[in-house]
C-alpha cells in the first residue's frame, strides 16, 4: 500500500485555509490549476490538506505493523508542538504551490527526521534523505506558471495556532478514473499521540 507520515491540520484550520483557497482560485488563470483538498472533511477520515512528514511510497502489507509500532516509538519520544499556517511558497519553478508553516518547526523537522527513520528500521526502502522543508500543497500545474499573484494572496495569510498531538500513517488511493484533475483519495491507518502519552 501506498503510505506516508502526516500532520493534519484541525477542521477549524481546514475552514480558514479554504476560505483562502476561493480567493486564490479567484486569480486570473487559476482555472489551470489543479487544486487540492476540500472545504471540510470528517475527522475520523483524513484530510487532503496535511503536512507530509515522510512519504514512504509502495509498502509491503508485512512491514506495516513494524512501520506502525516504530512509529508509536518516535512519537512518544516527541513532544507536543505549537503550529500554524503561514504564508506560502512554491516548487519546481510553479508546478506546486504550498502554504508554509510557522511555529515550533524544529520539533516538526524532529518529528519528520523520526518518522523518515522509523521507515528505515521498519525495513521500508527509503529515498535518498532530503533536509525536511514545511508544507502543504495547495495546488499544482504540469507546466511551470508564474506563482507570484498566488504568493502575492498568501503573503499575509496566518490561520489560529493548534498544538499538533499526534502523527498520523495516512494511506493514499491514486485516481484511477481516467478523469483529468482527479485527486487522490486518503486513507489514515494509524494515529499515534506525540508524548509521554503516546
Amino acid at each position: 500500500m501506498r503510505l506516508f507520515a502526516a500532520v493534519l491540520p484541525p477542521e477549524d484550520v481546514v475552514r480558514e485555509l479554504a476560505g483562502e483557497v476561493a480567493r486564490l482560485r479567484e486569480v486570473p488563470g487559476a482555472d489551470g490549476m489543479r487544486w487540492t483538498g476540500q472545504a471540510g472533511w470528517p475527522r475520523g477520515g483524513a484530510a487532503d490538506w496535511h503536512f507530509t512528514l515522510a512519504f514512504y511510497g509502495e509498502v509491503d502489507d508485512g512491514l506495516v505493523p513494524e512501520l506502525t509500532a516504530r512509529l508509536a516509538r518516535a512519537a512518544s519520544r516527541t513532544e507536543p508542538f505549537e503550529l500554524a499556517l503561514r504564508g506560502g511558497g512554491q516548487f519546481g519553478h510553479g508546478k506546486a504551490l504550498w502554504a508554509g508553516a510557522d511555529g515550533d518547526l524544529r520539533t516538526m523537522r524532529l518529528l519528520a527526521e523520526r518518522s523518515e527513520a522509523a521507515a528505515r528500521k521498519a525495513g521500508v526502502a527509503m529515498d535518498e534523505h532530503r533536509r525536511y522543508k514545511a508544507h502543504l500543497t495547495v495546488a499544482r500545474s504540469r507546466d511551470g506558471v508564474d506563482v507570484r499573484p498566488y504568493l502575492a494572496v498568501l503573503e499575509d495569510f496566518r490561520s489560529r495556532a493548534w498544538t499538533v498531538d499526534e502523527l498520523v500513517l495516512v494511506r493514499s488511493h491514486l485516481p484511477r478514473s481516467g478523469i483529468p484533475g482527479e485527486q487522490p483519495r486518503y486513507e489514515v491507518v494509524a494515529r499515534r499521540a506525540l508524548g509521554a502519552a503516546g
